[in-house]
């Protein structure tokens, strides 16, 4: 049996350890981390041969092979993103608050670690050192989970960054990778709560579903994305083309790409055939209500209720009209995954409505929902977007790997 126990202990030594560490030696570690990536990219890339070989093998489609795949230029992207990390404020130690009581105490709310931090993660290897370097520089201690598909790439990966922690003598434990691929220890990592603070899938809609109800640790869910857009009666139609294209097809595999239309009634017959010239351009299949195959006829797939609710992922999009923006924002509450939605309209009563009324980690008004990054949000990079309430919303950033203490300074007080 694959001896997670030690790997749980270690994390715990190790985590300490990392906590205690200044942003200088975090910065020189990250920094050595980068260097040694590219200088070791023929490791990386001849680990990662032996992954696409497998993959080839197992008829795994081009597009995840593509997932998959290392080359010089995305080692090097891997190498500056340890850098841009290593540039980001260290948020341990920030005061949150600090206030006085009336018997003298003074209080103060800091930021700290969170612990030992493990994520669970599908088939990109370049996840491995996103992963490690947010963790890290968060003062955390990280064990790794990845997919059987990069399990070669990922070793090697793991391998270089822990060669360079051992260099900077930084306790290598911060960082490790649970090699074996079987379901039985992936599921056996889920309970190991003595270890393990948090717990954080990133992947498909499978993946979370499988962690979020086998989890003995608190799990930290991010996000699936059916995500929507609403053209509002009062949008500028010319806008709401371009928002709508790059939504969908900008990138369909990803979780902030539009999956659904909503449009007002009002507008439907002029911007629906506006908007299907567009999507031709790639091919973009659309699945939509009676009124919308009344407007563009049977070019339109009849809609059915799983297609309201389902992350295509692909050239689809599921269409329907409406009567109002609380038709919108009542649709939208009932089948999104709280990830990312928009509105597109000129009146900002409408637009502060929607914003108000939808249930989501992130509402747009009149841009596209591809926005939803945690670099576009000027993070520097993102562990994953999280899509429940508790502890972390939105993309998550160095600070949502965090947790807060309380200090208190007393000269003598005691209770009465």
């Amino acid at each position: 049996m694959y001896d997670l126990d030690t790997i749980g202990k270690n994390a715990v030594k190790a985590k300490y350890e990392a906590g205690l560490l200044s942003t200088e030696k975090k910065n020189e570690v990250l920094l050595a981390c980068a260097d040694d990536l590219v200088k070791l990219s023929d490791k990386l890339l001849s680990a990662n041969e032996e992954d696409l070989r497998s993959a080839k093998d197992n008829g795994i489609s081009e597009g995840m092979q593509d997932r998959l795949r290392l080359t010089k230029e995305r080692i090097e992207a891997m190498s500056e993103g340890l850098r841009q990390v290593a540039e980001l404020e260290d948020p341990i130690g920030e005061i949150m608050d600090e206030f006085e009581r009336p018997n003298g105490l003074k209080l103060k709310k800091v930021r700290v670690p969170m612990g030992v931090i493990g994520i669970i993660f599908e088939s990109r290897p370049n996840v491995t050192a996103d992963a490690f370097a947010l963790t890290f520089k968060s003062g955390n201690a990280v064990i790794l989970k990845g997919g059987k598909e990069a399990i070669h790439s990922n070793i090697a990966i793991v391998e270089v960054l822990r060669g360079a922690l051992l260099r900077c003598g930084v306790n290598p434990d911060v960082l490790q990778l649970i090699e074996d691929i079987s379901r039985e220890t992936t599921t056996r990592f889920m309970q190991l709560n003595e270890y393990v603070d948090v717990l954080i899938p990133r992947g498909g809609a499978g993946l979370i579903k499988a962690v979020v109800e086998n989890s003995r640790i608190p799990v930290i869910e991010t996000g699936t994305g059916n995500c929507h857009i609403y053209i509002d009666k009062d949008a500028d139609l010319d806008k709401s083309v371009k928002i709508l294209f790059n939504a969908k097809t900008q990138r369909i595999s990803v979780c902030n790409a539009a999956e659904s239309l909503l449009i007002h009634k009002d507008v439907a017959e002029k911007f629906l055939p506006a908007l299907k010239k567009a999507l031709d351009e790639k091919n973009v299949e659309l699945r939509g209500d009676k009124e919308t195959r009344d407007i563009l006829g049977d070019c339109v797939v009849p809609a059915t209720e799983e297609d309201y609710g389902k992350e295509y992922l692909d050239y689809i999009l599921s269409v329907k009209t409406v009567e109002s923006v609380d038709e919108a924002i009542a649709h939208i509450n009932k089948y999104n995954t709280h990830h990312s939605e928009c509105i597109v309209t000129e009146n900002m009563e409408t637009a502060e409505r929607f914003l108000n009324g939808v249930d989501a980690a992130c509402v747009y008004v009149n841009a596209s929902t591809r926005f939803t990054d945690g670099f576009e949000f000027g993070f520097g990079a993102e562990i994953g977007i999280s899509t429940q309430k508790l502890h972390a919303r939105g993309p998550m950033g160095l600070k949502e790997l965090t947790s807060y203490k309380y200090k208190i300074y007393g000269n003598g007080q005691v209770r009465g």
